[in-house]
């Protein structure tokens, strides 16, 4: 009990170390430091550790008495702007720079444990980090109307229970309570605000920054088979999340603009993965796996104004910025190598789609295509395993052309203006992790 009890307390104290990842979307797959040496590849049916909590939860059924994971994985992006054009509603350029380097370094950790019985049922625990993103640039660059600072994180309690059916099929099934912590910034022109006319100068430029969180919950079930000892597959789904985040506005300088409250609603989306292992030999395995992600849940970033922002041509209530996200698929395969019984190599590679659409891409969320390299290792040592992983994903240049569509207030970028340009991306993670059998 005394050690249950001590799981808890370091699992607080690792939530708050959470920061936030770089992700297709803003989806945070790095969830299990053994699954990332083979690029998550077969995360529904390998079931080797309790991270299987996350990925399926029917796994639990195949470990063995009790057992703990926590994992640390540091993810440094790289996201550079090159500019093609930025300019304001009256066709002028806007001054600055093309924002430093974009890229967030980031700590996203995670723990899990479980607990199997001899009458076939299991209970787990995961907490972890499934959703964030953090980018942030130059206060003074040429897209500072539409984004300076992006940062967001959720918390993940996921306690879970499973069943062997039999020989062959075990079932798990899991409830969420998602918290989620967000903070945008941007830049407003206060001359446009004041006089419908854009500024001549940066110096007339308010900065806002909204900071809001909320609690959501969810679901999540999956079901294991084995055909034999050697083969398995794996079925899991994630439940959406609806999250009504409230917290407040700031302005700076102070008294430009009355702080206030702000509000929002974001649906964080549902996901859905298959997966198959298979052991070749006492060496040799292998594994594939396809993951969904419902990312057109995400059509509208709308954040409401208790109060409003006074402006030449009225109070403005709403801050739109339109998504329309596509759904978006992963696809990936790996293999690990034992050479011995206390070792074991790991490698995989993964293409993961991007959900945004060329049309509707932001600063605050530069991603496109990218391509995953992964390679791992892990150590076993009387009843502790530890784990490292690294992975560099190869990420297309994404380009951006934000426009003003129509010369009016009306239009969600007539205060943003335009801007167009190129983003340069790339990402590396390093992971570490230690399991215990008890």
């Amino acid at each position: 009990m005394k050690l249950r009890i001590g799981v808890l307390v370091v699992a607080v104290f690792i939530l708050g170390m959470a920061s936030n990842g770089f992700a297709a979307g803003f989806a945070i797959i790095e969830q299990s430091v053994k699954g990332l040496g083979t690029a998550f590849a077969g995360g529904a049916a390998v079931a080797e550790d309790p991270s299987t909590v996350y990925f399926n939860p029917a796994g639990m059924t195949r470990l063995e008495g009790h057992q703990v994971t926590g994992a640390v994985h540091f993810i440094m992006p790289s996201t550079k702007f090159k500019k093609k054009s930025a300019t304001n509603v009256a066709g002028a350029d806007y001054t600055g720079g093309n924002g430093g380097e974009g890229g967030e370094n980031a700590v996203v950790p995670n723990l899990y444990y479980t607990e199997t019985f001899d009458n076939g049922w299991s209970f787990g625990l995961g907490i972890n980090a499934p959703f964030g993103l953090a980018t942030k640039y130059d206060s003074d660059w040429v897209g500072r109307y539409h984004a300076v600072e992006s940062d967001m994180m959720t918390i993940n309690i996921n306690p879970s229970a499973a069943y062997k059916v039999n020989d062959e099929l075990s079932l798990g099934l899991g409830i969420s309570a998602q918290y989620i912590d967000a903070t945008l910034s941007s830049m407003l022109d206060g001359g446009l605000l004041a006089t419908g006319n854009p500024a001549a100068s940066q110096a007339n430029d308010i900065l806002a920054v909204m900071d809001a969180d909320d609690w959501g919950y969810g679901y999540n079930f999956g079901l294991l088979y084995e055909f034999d000892k050697n083969t398995r597959a794996g079925l899991s789904y994630r439940s959406e999340v609806q999250q009504s985040l409230e917290g407040d506005v700031a302005f700076t300088p102070a008294g430009s603009i009355a702080n206030q409250g702000v509000s929002g609603d974001i649906d964080l989306p549902a996901s859905a993965q298959m997966s198959i292992y298979h052991q070749y030999n006492e060496k040799w395995s292998v594994m594939a796996d396809i993951m969904w992600t419902d990312w057109s849940s995400f059509d509208k970033l709308v954040i409401k104004l208790d109060q409003g922002v006074p402006t030449a041509s009225g109070t403005l209530t709403e801050l739109v910025t339109t998504e329309d996200w596509d759904d978006s698929m992963r696809y990936s395969v790996g293999a690990t190598y034992r050479p011995n019984d206390t070792c074991i190599l790991r490698m995989g590679v993964a293409y993961d789609e991007t959900p945004i659409p060329d049309a509707h891409r932001t600063p605050r969320i530069p991603g496109t295509d990218r391509v995953w390299l992964a390679l791992g290792a892990g150590h076993k040592r009387g009843n502790w395993n530890f784990d490292v992983g690294y992975v560099h994903l190869f990420v297309d240049d994404s380009s951006i052309d934000q426009q003003i569509a129509v010369a009016a207030p009306t239009d969600e970028n007539f205060g943003r203006g335009n801007l167009s340009g190129e983003f340069e991306n790339s990402v590396d993670i390093f992971s570490v992790e230690a399991s215990y059998k008890f």
